[in-house]
């Protein structure tokens, strides 16, 4: 079931459903009679394709998932830590090439939510790191946390998890029902809270890597690219992992 759903969700992201329409309208142009049908999937294939690829529809898309939680704020002056004994931080993309230097061991993402757990470890004195490595048992996030000064005793490692959901239970079993900081990004922070809650969980969401921050208009934004596309593909993979949530998978 988990290999099925990570292939059949590929084929609903924006590359593959815009190259499927476009494929079943050649073939209809080329070999059958329905031509309007087969105008009709390529003119909307490609419509899709540059909408998709755009700041307005690819930050349209985000900005409900990122949105809905707020990120947690600088401790200090007034403002006092949440009293937690953990921070979590969730597992993403790792890159398992010995010839980069610690600091590529993560993916870009994954970075990011290492560094926002490493300022909230900092603020919040005692705290442990929980860091999922993902599916498989590697110790690329608790490399680069060491290389970056968290000693060793500070981090825990989560056993190897498949998805959000196993990354829940596993949590379920180290924290037990204790409030901790839960880290990931934002697009993917409402799915996984939403796992933490069906565990009976009492996670704090402290969300990063924003994709679709507000900010002022570049010239560039008027011009369709592939990290657009690349937003677009994160907002439809939550979207897809919310609703096989929703099916009580």
């Amino acid at each position: 079931m988990f290999m099925f759903k990570k292939l059949f969700s590929r084929l609903f992201f924006p590359v593959p459903l815009s190259l499927e329409l476009l494929l079943i309208g050649i073939f209809l142009l080329w070999c059958t009679r329905r031509q309007r049908l087969g105008k009709v999937l390529v003119t909307f294939s490609a419509a899709l394709l540059m909408l998709l690829s755009s700041k307005a529809v690819s930050d349209a898309l985000l900005r409900p998932l990122e949105t809905r939680y707020p990120p947690l704020p600088v401790f200090g002056a007034g403002l006092a830590a949440p009293a937690v004994n953990y921070i979590v931080v969730l597992g993403g993309g790792i890159v398992r090439d010995p010839n980069v230097p610690v600091s590529n061991h993560v993916t870009p993402d994954q970075m990011l939510r290492l560094i926002e757990a490493l300022r909230l470890h900092r603020e919040i004195p005692g705290a442990k790191l929980i860091l999922s490595e993902g599916w498989i048992h590697v110790t690329a996030m608790t490399d680069v946390a060491e290389a970056l000064g968290v000693a060793a005793d500070d981090i825990v490692q989560l056993p190897p998890s498949r998805d959000t959901g196993d990354e829940a239970r596993h949590i379920a079993e180290m924290v037990g029902r204790r409030p901790f900081i839960l880290v990931t990004s934002a697009s993917h922070m409402p799915r996984a809270i939403a796992y933490c809650h069906k565990q009976g969980l009492q996670p704090i969401a402290a969300p990063t890597d924003y994709l679709a921050p507000r900010g002022e208009s570049a010239p560039d934004d008027v011009f369709p690219d592939g990290y657009k596309l690349f937003k677009s593909q994160t907002a439809f993979y939550e979207y897809l992992g919310l609703g096989w949530q929703a099916l009580g998978r």
